[in-house]
């Protein structure tokens, strides 16, 4: 048998393969240096809005004390009641209901004031100001060595900040 030679014949020329073919180009040099921002923009990163500093320093204790308020109703330290001024109906329902199922596992009655080995204590508010009427807070806080979280919505309705969302984590 002869052998026989075959001749490939390439459909397409190679094409040069480079380095960086199929990868992001990014600089992973580190940066040592805050982000320039443009004058007057300076804020805090999670506000969607500058907003005035006293403004913030307001809503900040304010939702704070909110925030404490609400996890000693939960706990069984307070009436709902006390915030019925300042809570949505869905929000206000919620609470009321969250009492209830505290109440019933620890078997005692909500709202009354009960001796607890330990109380909740809002250690942390963040606040992110999605416009002049509306604001959301992530609150931290702690059960003896345990934490916890809340997050919150508080809109400005009929001259007065009213939480329109509340969640527990």
């Amino acid at each position: 048998m002869s052998p026989s030679h075959e001749k490939v014949v390439r459909l397409r020329p190679p094409v040069p393969v480079d380095s960086v073919q199929g990868t992001l180009a990014l600089d992973l040099q580190p940066r040592f240096d805050p982000p320039d921002l443009a004058p007057g923009t300076a804020r805090p990163a999670g506000d969607v809005i500058p907003i005035d500093q006293g403004v913030r320093r307001h809503i900040e204790q304010w939702s704070r004390r909110y925030a404490q308020a609400a996890v000693e109703i939960v706990g069984g330290d307070r009436p709902v009641s006390q915030l019925l001024r300042w809570s949505s109906r869905s929000v206000y329902a919620d609470l009321q209901r969250r009492a209830l199922l505290v109440a019933r596992a620890g078997h005692h009655t909500p709202g009354q004031g009960r001796v607890q080995p330990v109380r909740p204590q809002v250690m942390g508010v963040r606040t992110c100001f999605l416009s002049r009427q509306a604001v959301e807070v992530s609150v931290h806080v702690r059960y003896g060595r345990r934490s916890r979280a809340l997050a919150a919505r508080f809109e400005l309705r009929t001259g007065r900040w009213q939480c329109t969302a509340l969640e527990f984590a």
